[in-house]
């Protein structure tokens, strides 16, 4: 049987999304619990080898994920091991959002490398966002460390360490839907949010440009064969 008929490798984009949106489900069952925190590393270590087989599956290098990805496994067993140190955090946060970013731009690179919509690519097209999403949520995660409480719940600064807030503050910023009960009340942490706010918009923008130019090239191609 061929490698790429086993499901994982068939389809990795849809993999890597449903990963997370189980995570999401799930991390709030974990609590803040040193345990829960340490199963709740594993499932994102489980995210990562999937979000670099969905990098391999791209045009994008390869070797650039291999240098971001080995630093982010082992801070995040670090963190796991030693959970609470500030700088491990930190810095387990820059890896991390570095390492999604490159994987949004790999994954996008994937979706508009050629003119036919495969399935994958589809599931792709979810993939990219939420992994812009868990991106931007270790870029609030860093932002808090460094600039201690610029977010706020309710007028109540957010914990550094409240990870699961700042990805309900990413995917509702990318969403458009509304920043809700937590906001940025400091300048970088405002900053940060506003690009967020430009890259969902835009990325809406690109993912419905293009399903409308591969629309009407199929309806010309069609046209010009009945001609």
């Amino acid at each position: 049987m061929s490698w790429r008929h086993v499901p994982v490798l068939k389809h990795p984009c849809a993999v890597l999304l449903i990963i997370q949106l189980a995570g999401i489900l799930v991390y709030p069952f974990l609590g803040d619990q040193p345990l829960g925190r340490a199963v709740f590393s594993t499932l994102a270590l489980f995210v990562l080898v999937i979000a670099v087989m969905a990098v391999r599956m791209t045009p994008a290098l390869n070797w650039v994920s291999a240098i971001l990805g080995l630093p982010v496994v082992v801070l995040t067993i670090w963190e796991a091991v030693s959970p609470g140190a500030e700088s491990i955090v930190l810095w387990s946060s820059v890896f991390h959002a570095a390492f999604y970013f490159y994987t949004g731009y790999a994954l996008l690179r994937y979706m508009f490398a050629d003119h036919v919509v495969t399935t994958d690519e589809l599931y792709a097209t979810g993939a990219t966002f939420t992994v812009v999403a868990w991106g931007f949520a270790y870029v609030y995660l860093a932002v808090d460390i460094v600039w201690p409480d610029s977010f706020s719940v309710v007028a109540s600064p957010l914990d550094a360490k409240a990870w699961f807030e700042m990805l309900f503050l990413s995917v509702t910023t990318m969403t458009s839907t509304g920043l809700s009960d937590i906001y940025p009340i400091r300048p970088h942490a405002r900053s940060f949010v506003m690009i967020e706010q430009i890259a969902g918009m835009l990325y809406l923008a690109l993912v419905v440009a293009r399903m409308i130019a591969l629309t009407v090239s199929r309806t010309s191609t069609r046209l010009s064969r009945d001609d």
